[in-house]
């Protein structure tokens, strides 16, 4: 694979213009930062633990003092590998370190430790859905490198502390092509990234500590016109933020060239107070650092059968779970996505269809009342108090035609509310149990046509939308029992 990365305009060649924002074609593309899952950091031995006290996970290693050198660690390199894999990509045998230098209090080294020309991992693409269209976006490269220690500016008055632990933290910083043409597709990219890298079990995820950072390069260009200059925002947190971020800095950019100013490549950040990006420093090209090898680190040397042996550990892929989804169990591609967001999510749907529900009415309620609560409850689907048996229980009592959908509301209600744990005794309790009696759903027939003239003449006048109604009727006079497929058949027989 070619190790020279293709301009800014060049990157531009063939891909689609996305939809328009006041006349201009928005232009996003992605630097994150995931932390990798080791318990040590990725050049010394010293902890990666959350939550210490400062300065106490700083070595000397981190700090680089006299006589140290830092030693690879095999772990960062594993989880290397498991991205490359993940995402299609090409994994060097030979990678390079280098320094990249620049001067910040929380950086006593004056250089952080990355890679530069050689990557370890190149290439490979990130596909998603926004809405129901699948997009897909380029990635140039993932290195590896440190990370810088933390300012700290709440709590000192008029100065800055500095918390050192963080430094010498190990990081995949995973590089997109400009291929985003909307805050949407951006979300969505990050959303998905995120996705696969705790699916894979490289990264915790935690963005609220900074496990997951983004970084969003946006620009703005009339259609054919050059591309315009971007402007990096900085340690997005959150998909909120990113959102209202990436949307606030795409219409401060048009007003600003269309009140005649230019655009200046900056670094901005974004503050969740006001709403609004502001400019931190001027933007730094790669020159600026003047990378050079790391004369203390060997080329990273991957060999083949390593790569094997992490392969025939690694999980099976959301895309891959989503694929078999489709073929074996007859879902839609968008379906499939939607259970594969997470392994959690996933792993609760096998268990409900391995305990006999029908897969696309698992999915349907799966992605339909059981989202809806756990959205409203702000918690994720290891805490839904509805469990997968449970839920299997109730779509074999729909697939059955023992619950028609109002009935079935009203059991899960008291599956999630916790009033009773077994589908058949909630049925029984609140006699939930469907119309038998033909006798009895006739005359609720009856009423419901004498009672409804209306509905009767313009469904007999050719209005299909009439008889919903009078089924409808039928249902509420059966409080919810009467089975509405029968109804339907009965009724139309009966106004034929």
């Amino acid at each position: 694979m070619s190790e020279t990365v293709n301009t800014f305009e060049a990157q531009q060649q063939g891909r689609p213009t996305g939809p328009l924002v006041r006349g201009y074609e928005v232009i996003i593309g992605f630097e994150t930062h995931a932390q990798l899952s080791t318990a040590s950091k990725i050049f010394s031995r010293a902890s990666t633990a959350f939550g210490a006290e400062p300065n106490t996970q700083a070595c000397a290693v981190d700090l680089a003092l006299p006589g140290t050198l830092p030693v690879m660690n095999k772990g960062a390199v594993e989880r290397a590998i498991k991205l490359g894999l993940a995402l299609g990509s090409h994994i060097a045998p030979r990678s390079v370190f280098a320094r990249k230098n620049y001067f910040y209090p929380d950086l006593p080294k004056g250089y952080q430790i990355s890679q530069f020309e050689i990557p370890v991992v190149q290439g490979g693409s990130v596909s998603f859905f926004v809405g129901e269209e699948q997009k897909t976006v380029r990635l140039v490269r993932a290195h590896l490198e440190e990370d810088a220690g933390k300012s700290l500016h709440e709590d000192f008055i008029g100065q800055s502390g500095i918390d050192l632990n963080r430094a010498g933290t190990p990081l995949l910083e995973i590089v997109t092509e400009p291929d985003m043409r909307s805050t949407a597709e951006a979300v969505a990219y990050a959303k998905e990234l995120h996705k696969i890298v705790t699916w894979i079990g490289i990264c915790d995820g935690n963005m609220q500590e900074g496990s997951f950072r983004c970084d969003a390069n946006v620009s703005v260009r009339r259609p054919g016109d050059k591309l315009g200059t971007r402007r990096e925002i900085k340690n997005l947190n959150s998909f909120k933020f990113m959102q209202q971020a990436i949307d606030y800095e795409i219409r401060w950019q048009i007003e600003e060239i269309e009140d005649g100013r230019a655009i200046e490549q900056a670094t901005v950040l974004f503050d969740p107070d006001t709403g609004k990006t502001r400019a931190m420093r001027a933007k730094e090209d790669s020159a600026d650092y003047r990378y050079f090898p790391d004369p203390d680190l060997p080329p990273l040397v991957i060999a083949a059968d390593w790569i094997e042996r992490v392969k025939a550990a690694m999980p099976e892929l959301p895309r891959a779970m989503a694929e078999r989804y489709v073929r074996d169990h007859g879902l839609s591609e968008y379906d499939a996505a939607q259970l594969t967001q997470s392994a959690a999510l996933a792993g609760y749907f096998d268990e409900a269809v391995n305990a006999g529900a029908t897969p696309k009415l698992a999915s349907n309620w799966i992605t339909g009342e059981m989202a809806r609560r756990l959205n409203a409850a702000e918690i994720g689907i290891e805490a839904a108090p509805v469990k997968a048996q449970q839920l299997a229980q109730l779509v074999k009592r729909i697939a059955d035609g023992t619950l028609p959908n109002n009935a079935a509301r009203q059991v899960f209600e008291a599956l999630w509310t916790g009033e009773g744990s077994d589908v058949d005794a909630i049925i029984e309790a609140k006699d939930l149990k469907p119309m038998n009696d033909a006798g009895a759903l006739d005359k609720i027939l009856d009423e419901v046509i004498a009672k409804n003239a209306k509905n009767v003449e313009e469904y007999r006048g050719g209005k299909e939308k009439a008889l919903n109604a009078l089924v409808g009727q039928v249902m509420k006079a059966s409080g919810g029992k009467a089975n509405p497929a029968q109804v339907t058949e009965l009724l139309k027989a009966k106004l034929a």
